[in-house]
């Protein structure tokens, strides 16, 4: 059973929530608010202030500490941000915030940027292996890899973060255009985007476009994992072909193939957030479809060595086909070595011709 003094304390608990609900729906402030504080007097160790109609504010102990570099300029009159902590605080007084509030505002303005959408200039002031970070009215922003403007998305293997990073370090110091696209106060999130700045512009122009179309475009970029390039009929719009698109064979370094400035057709196989995917592969014939009139297992045929890897080789033959010897046929990778050098012509046997697994395996001539 409640005793009186535990039954009494609950009750003017509930009479005291009664009364903030009620001067709430008065318009008065609650706890957590930003209100405009004019100084009244300094102390040694609090700030009184005036909060209007509200009465009067008092910052000490913990919060004055925190605000010491704040209240250090302040003086008579001076008028200041400051955040509600207790509406009936010390001796009466509303205990105010200076340090949480500054920054409570700044959260404000961020989350009202992002709502309407408008475009802000940050400055980048460092970068990791996901993006790039940025000051946003003194906020820590990040800018996440994926959310960069097509011309800024770093021409390198995706999982490549140590060259990745070395490309996003060459940001630093410079002002991008951006949008603010997540706003977390309470997990101190703040997202930036400057892919967004010209999505909607980038997807109009795609809308132009749909997948399957052939365009003439000029090579802009050659990365190890792919090519990019430029519409000649819209050079904003830039897509990309991946390493897996460039050829019906394998291969190893697009830049062996592609030069930049080099004129080409291309088929668009996919448009979607924005960017648009590309392949030179398809408007090729593929040379798989007639392999039984190239060649037949038994047949002796020269070939010569494009790469050596863990499994074995890769054979460059006739008709943009390639074979594979595999390593065991050598004994294992010093053997191999020894045997077939990269970029040598060598004569070899068709072991097997396999077309639905787009495979020809080879034996070397002894």
């Amino acid at each position: 059973m409640e005793s009186t003094s535990e039954a009494g304390n609950k009750s003017n608990h509930s009479l005291a929530q009664v009364l903030k609900s009620e001067l709430s729906n008065l318009g008065w402030p609650r706890e957590g608010d930003v209100v405009e504080a004019e100084v009244i007097r300094k102390g040694g160790r609090e700030v009184y202030f005036d909060l209007g109609k509200f009465g009067t504010g008092l910052l000490f102990g913990i919060e004055f500490l925190n605000a010491k570099d704040i209240v250090r300029k302040l003086k008579a009159g001076d008028t200041v941000p400051a955040k509600i902590v207790c509406l009936d605080g010390k001796d009466g007084y509303i205990e105010v915030s200076l340090a949480e509030a500054g920054k409570q505002r700044l959260w404000q303005q961020v989350k009202e940027l992002e709502e309407s959408g408008e475009i802000v200039k940050v400055k980048i002031s460092g970068a990791n292996n996901g993006g790039l970070i940025a000051n946003l009215l003194d906020l820590k922003a990040f800018l996440p890899v994926s959310q960069l403007a097509n011309e800024h998305y770093p021409k390198i293997e995706e999982n490549d973060r140590q060259k990745i990073l070395e490309e996003l370090k060459k940001f630093i110091g410079e002002e991008l255009s951006v949008k603010i696209i997540d706003v977390n106060p309470r997990s101190k999130k703040l997202i930036i985007s400057e892919r967004e700045t010209s999505s909607v512009n980038t997807r109009e122009l795609l809308s132009k476009y749909e997948v399957g179309q052939v365009v003439d475009g000029l090579v802009s970029g050659v990365a190890d994992f792919g090519v990019f390039v430029r519409f000649v009929d819209n050079p904003e719009i830039e897509g990309m072909i991946h390493i897996s698109e460039i050829d019906h064979r394998i291969v190893d370094n697009p830049k062996e193939i592609m030069k930049i400035n080099e004129t080409v057709k291309v088929k668009i196989i996919d448009i979607r957030e924005g960017r648009v995917f590309l392949s030179l592969k398809a408007l090729k014939t593929d040379p798989w479809e007639k392999i039984e009139d190239y060649f037949k297992a038994g047949e002796e045929v020269s070939g010569e060595v494009y790469k050596l890897n863990p499994f074995g080789a890769v054979v460059n033959l006739e008709n943009n086909l390639q074979g594979m010897i595999h390593i065991s046929e050598f004994g294992g990778a010093e053997e191999m070595k020894k045997a077939i050098e990269p970029g040598k012509q060598y004569k070899f046997v068709i072991d097997a011709v396999k077309p639905q697994e787009k495979r020809i395996t080879l034996k070397l001539k002894k």
